[in-house]
């Protein structure tokens, strides 16, 4: 085979530290665009961008010779240093280490993107403790749970 042809999809879910409210709508409405633009500068593709004033939500397209965890560092970092720079008061804003990752097939991927589109809606109903555990469970990946919110 002459080329490289893929289709990795991502479903990334990381959360704030301690799991701090610190993501309002208007912070939400001017964060989302700008973890899309570091997505892109590392040459992935943000399909969606979703979230809870606690975590965010990211389906991603990448390419075969990027990791993921070089593309969430820098996601991470630099969305942290805007807030920092953007929003005075939330000088304390971090992310909590780590995040999960999740594959998903092409066939999945509008079902993926509508979930995160809606997540205000989603959290409604249950908070991200129970969403992430779900998650998990559904993907096959073992966790113990005193780990999963340190």
């Amino acid at each position: 085979m002459s080329g490289t042809f893929s289709n990795l999809l991502v479903h990334v879910v990381f959360s704030t530290k301690e799991r701090r409210p610190w993501i309002n709508s208007s912070i939400a409405q001017r964060l989302h665009p700008y973890l899309g633009g570091i997505v892109r500068a590392h040459d992935a593709a943000a399909l969606a961008i979703g979230g809870a004033d606690d975590h965010v939500h990211l389906l991603v397209r990448m390419k075969t010779d990027q990791a993921l965890a070089d593309l969430m560092r820098m996601v991470k970092a630099r969305s942290s240093r805007w807030i920092h720079e953007r929003f005075p008061t939330h000088r304390e804003f971090a992310w909590q280490e780590g995040y999960a990752a999740f594959s998903v097939s092409k066939s999945n991927e509008a079902a993926v993107k509508r979930y995160i589109e809606n997540q205000a809606e989603h959290h409604a109903r249950r908070g991200f403790k129970e969403e992430l555990i779900e998650l998990l469970e559904r993907s096959g990946v073992e966790y113990d749970e005193k780990y999963v919110f340190v």
